[in-house]
């Protein structure tokens, strides 16, 4: 696999509060930049397995489909099966609960059909990974009070 980006981020709540935001995934486009719809195809033990993702993101507009890979609340994995301008999007969230809080470690890797800088790349994975963890931390608050 490509090289990935990593960032981590420390939310006040437990894996599992955090975990079902991430299996969450038709409300990403509430608190996920450039996610417009997400179509779970496939479901197994009640996490989506397979789904399909509508981006709009700057240049970069695609529908793409990917493969989830879960273990229990600690980790959640995918790769992507198929996109028109996304060539890749391997990804892991790994959760380590301490006490009230967990910290969420965050992997990715993408690559599109158009030529780009290996350092461009990296850049906007750092824009992805960063963007989605705050967002995600967000998003547990938000969940958290209602």
């Amino acid at each position: 696999m490509a090289e990935q980006t990593e960032s981590s981020i420390e939310i006040e709540a437990s894996a599992a509060t955090i975990m079902d935001v991430i299996a969450d995934l038709p409300a990403y486009p509430q608190w996920s930049d450039g996610i417009t719809e997400v179509t779970v195809l496939e479901e197994k033990d009640g996490r989506p397995l397979r789904a399909r993702f509508h981006l709009e993101s700057g240049p970069i507009r695609d529908t793409y489909e990917l493969l989830y890979d879960w273990d229990g609340n600690q980790r959640v994995s995918w790769q992507l099966t198929t996109g028109d301008m996304l060539t890749a999007m391997d990804g892991t969230y790994l959760l380590e609960e301490h006490g009230a809080a967990t910290t969420v470690h965050y992997r990715l890797a993408v690559d599109v059909k158009i030529p780009m800088i290996g350092m461009i790349k990296r850049k906007a994975e750092r824009i992805i990974v960063d963007t989605a963890l705050k967002g995600l931390r967000r998003r547990v608050a938000e969940v958290g009070q209602s």
